[in-house]
């Protein structure tokens, strides 16, 4: 075991004309510097606010887990990607999701678990692929998920989009879009058009069409997939219908009656959308998209993506749906839920690279730093203990420095309140504080600097992590 106040030898061992290690952080994992950091955990706070308004409890799950268990349902590129190792004689794996971690939790407490089981889990995930801009090895993800014992109820789907929409609009984005679709509509409609056995195919293909185009999907499901070309053109009609200025429940009446599986999907679509209002959902903020088919399997209802309505290049920042059953390869008990995910760290990059993160808010590591200007400390440290029982972040900056590298440190560290604390200031009961934004020095007793600067703080604390630039 290595950690405080324990290390290897070799950690103090220091040959002659050693040469040195050049530092350096692995290519794909995040790193950051204090003031992007608190922006990043403001972001992540913001989150569990959010999620925690709606009854979902956190939830933490090991970040190793045995091969067996998270290489169940595993294969493809998913198993290639998956950060796999051997420790004496156990086959171990580095969660790759958070998803089925939680099936393995919920197969494995079920019994002690209270059902519908509401579960928000904000973690690092691991992926062995190759690391590009915007792509990383090392995230985190940031998941909710409502399970049922047996069934879930269609109005659990239709709270995801104000769950949605309460965070991102927490965290300061304002313009974006929810995108809802549902999965039994697509599989109804291609039991109608003659497809039903090529659907897992068909939904794969037409989920990609925001990234490479109507005629690019019509030559992957005529050529690759082998769909007739009429039925292919019917396929993209009904699904691009709203951008031709067609509603989309209006194009899809025409086959109701049809099939059951598109006639309960469809009945599910209009129950989801007539309670985004009240739920809190502007209407200027979700759409139905039929384009949307999420092309895992895995999805058997409603499905959602969330894109920025600026960048739509940069894809879904939250996607997720409903599922039939989440631990099938765990238990036969028939656990359905819903849920979305997301992909926080990748987030946060996309923000940083588009300018929308606040540079305004409060990221100092102290509220105040206080500045003794006696040999004799305890006075400061009496104000700092008084100061802290009252909520205040506070330093004392002790170092034998010239009193402009002690002003210059608060400076750089963007510390909001230096309070110096002299001989007469000691004498007379009084504190003097500098406000460093505006340079404006007071001079008062310890208790209404106090409120003073908490009042200040406020202020400057209302801010979000985003701040969107001006169209």
């Amino acid at each position: 075991m290595i950690g405080r106040g324990y290390a290897p030898a070799y950690l103090f061992t220091k040959e002659k004309g050693m040469e040195k290690i050049t530092p350096r952080t692995l290519s794909g994992f995040m790193e950051l510097m204090p003031e992007r950091q608190v922006l990043f955990d403001a972001m992540v706070e913001k989150l569990r606010e959010s999620f925690s308004l709606y009854g979902f409890t956190p939830l933490d799950t090991p970040v190793i887990e045995s091969a067996e268990i998270l290489l169940a349902k595993a294969g493809g590129e998913t198993e290639k990607q998956i950060y796999r190792f051997n420790k004496g004689d156990s086959d171990l794996c580095l969660r790759f999701d958070l998803t089925v971690p939680l099936a393995k939790y919920v197969a494995l407490h079920g019994g002690e678990l209270t059902f519908p089981f509401r579960r928000y889990q904000i973690g690092k995930v691991y992926r062995g692929e190759r690391a590009q801009r915007g792509r990383f090895r090392e995230f985190y993800q940031a998941d909710i998920d409502i399970i049922g014992d047996g069934a879930l109820g269609i109005i659990n789907e239709a709270e995801i989009p104000s769950i949605i929409y309460r965070c991102f609009h927490t965290l300061g984005l304002e313009r974006f879009v929810i995108r809802i679709n549902n999965r039994k509509v697509l599989n109804g409609l291609f039991q109608i058009l003659g497809i039903g056995d090529k659907a897992a195919d068909v939904m794969r293909t037409i989920d990609k069409i925001d990234k490479i185009g109507q005629e690019k999907v019509f030559d992957l499901l005529t050529g690759e997939t082998g769909i007739p070309a009429a039925a292919v053109h019917h396929i993209i009609d009904i699904i691009t219908c709203r951008k031709n200025g067609v509603d989309p429940f209006d194009k899809l009446g025409a086959f109701r009656g049809r099939n059951e599986t598109f006639d309960i999907g469809l009945g599910e679509l209009s129950t989801v959308v007539k309670y985004m209002a009240s739920f809190g959902v502007p209407a200027s903020h979700y759409e139905v998209d039929l384009t949307i088919a999420r092309g895992l399997d895995y999805y058997t209802g409603t499905v959602y993506e969330t894109t920025m309505s600026d960048h739509p290049e940069i894809g879904s920042i939250c996607s997720g749906g409903r599922y039939d059953n989440l631990a099938e390869y765990y238990t036969d008990r028939k656990l359905p839920g819903v849920g979305i995910s997301i992909g926080l760290t990748r987030l946060f990059f996309i923000l940083e690279d588009k300018g929308y993160l606040n540079g305004d808010i409060l990221a100092a590591p102290a509220d105040v730093l206080i500045l003794p200007m006696t040999e004799e400390l305890g006075p400061a440290v009496e104000l700092a203990t008084a100061m802290r029982g009252e909520g205040l972040r506070v330093q004392i900056y002790s170092e034998n420095k010239k009193f402009k590298s002690k002003v210059a440190y608060a400076d750089k560290l963007k510390i909001p309140f230096v309070i110096f604390l002299g001989e007469d200031e000691i004498k007379e009961g009084l504190v003097t504080v500098k406000n460093m934004a505006s340079g404006e020095q007071t001079t008062a007793s310890p208790a209404m600097i106090t409120t003073a600067v908490k009042a200040k703080l406020a202020e400057a604390r209302n801010g979000a992590p985003i701040k969107e630039p001006a169209v």
